[in-house]
């Protein structure tokens, strides 16, 4: 029996980037499952927030993108993206969840009734819990059947390895100076109230996306605004921390986003403050390991592969066997399709990526003798 997805994932395949994927995947799914109009965005694995690349297809003004997004993380909707994310199945027709009673959902009411839609379909392209991509269908006519739901649910894990190779590290260009960290401003209400020159030296080097005008006279992409807003609604209580999301240049680079909600008179909600900067290799590290697939174990090998540590060393710094180590290797090799240490270290770890560990602090056992401390598993 011929498998249904064997179109749209071939087309996945030939693609070069994200973006491209997003293009070829959909107009191989619309031939399978008819629709009128969608949004296909990257988002990032750690945070699930949206990041770059996004597509935006047969739908009305950029001010009604932002509005979508502002409904999805500050509203009560029906089956929102952070929850799909942890569904047991990652895909959702509005309809359906909703007994026939799309109202129910404030996205549908102040957005996709206005615009003609009557239904639409949700999947998160994700691995395990890790989201990689969120795509929303619209259509017109008609609700999404159950085989239509089940056929995106099932090409969730391939777009999203699909998604998690295209992330993995170009080779490293000529190191260029960065400047320093950008800052932006929103006030409470959520409009951009000031900006640095770094900031719009950052913004200058994302991608083309949807973005929306400023009093700043600056255009804002939807992932910058997408973190903002993420941050407002945490000040409304609904999680905690700060809203950080790495963003992808057009050059191959990346850029962290990190928001944070300030506190006005009274404890009131105050202004929005937005750090825009290089990502460091810090901040790559769990993107680049889940790139690669590499599992937790795996990526302390990795990193102590690229410190010089023989296999021996390394078995006594994670204190695991040789045999152990070898075998991870031999896993990482595989992952990263490499077949040396030395060109392990090349594609993995430059200054643009990965640190080095630091040296391991020695300790002393009980005889006196010395030995490393233990790397925590992490």
């Amino acid at each position: 029996m011929t498998d249904p997805r064997r179109p749209v994932l071939s087309a996945a395949e030939r693609a070069a980037d994200a973006l491209e994927l997003f293009g070829r995947t959909s107009a191989g799914l619309r031939r399978l499952v008819p629709f009128h109009s969608a949004v296909w965005t990257a988002a990032d694995p750690e945070t699930g927030l949206i990041t770059a690349p996004m597509l935006v297809e047969n739908l009305g003004s950029g001010e009604g993108c932002a509005a979508y997004w502002e409904s999805e993380l500050l509203e009560e909707n029906v089956v929102p993206f952070r929850e799909l994310a942890r569904a047991a199945v990652p895909a959702a027709g509005l309809r359906a969840a909703t007994g026939d009673l799309p109202a129910r959902s404030a996205r549908f009411r102040r957005l996709l009734l206005g615009q003609g839609v009557h239904d639409e379909l949700r999947v998160v392209l994700r691995i395990g819990d890790r989201p990689w991509g969120l795509v929303s269908l619209f259509r017109t006519t008609n609700a999404f059947r159950p085989d239509e739901v089940t056929l995106l649910a099932d090409l969730s894990r391939p777009l999203a390895e699909r998604l998690r190779e295209l992330a993995r590290p170009p080779e490293p260009g000529p190191r260029t100076d960065s400047p320093a960290p950008g800052l932006i401003l929103f006030d409470a209400a959520g409009e951009a109230m000031s900006i640095n020159e770094e900031a719009r030296h950052h913004l200058a080097l994302l991608p083309r996306g949807p973005s929306f005008p400023s009093p700043l006279g600056v255009r804002l992409p939807i992932w910058v605004i997408g973190t903002a807003l993420q941050a407002r609604a945490i000040a409304g209580g609904r999680d905690r921390g700060n809203a950080r999301v790495r963003i992808r240049t057009a050059e191959g680079r990346w850029l962290v986003c990190d928001a944070s909600s300030l506190t006005g008179p009274g404890g009131r909600p105050g202004p929005v403050a937005l750090v825009i900067e290089p990502a460091t290799p810090a901040d790559l590290a769990v993107l680049v390991a889940e790139a690669y697939g590499l599992t937790s174990r795996e990526l302390q090998v990795t990193q102590l592969v690229a410190r010089g540590m023989t296999t021996g060393e390394i078995a006594t710094t994670l204190f695991i066997s040789p045999h152990t180590v070898r075998d991870h290797l031999k896993a990482v090799f595989a992952k990263a399709r490499v077949s040396s240490r030395g060109e392990l270290v090349a594609r993995l770890f430059t200054e643009h990526y990965w640190p080095a560990l630091p040296e391991p602090t020695p300790v002393r056992s009980a005889d006196g003798s010395s030995a490393r401390a233990r790397i925590p598993r992490g």
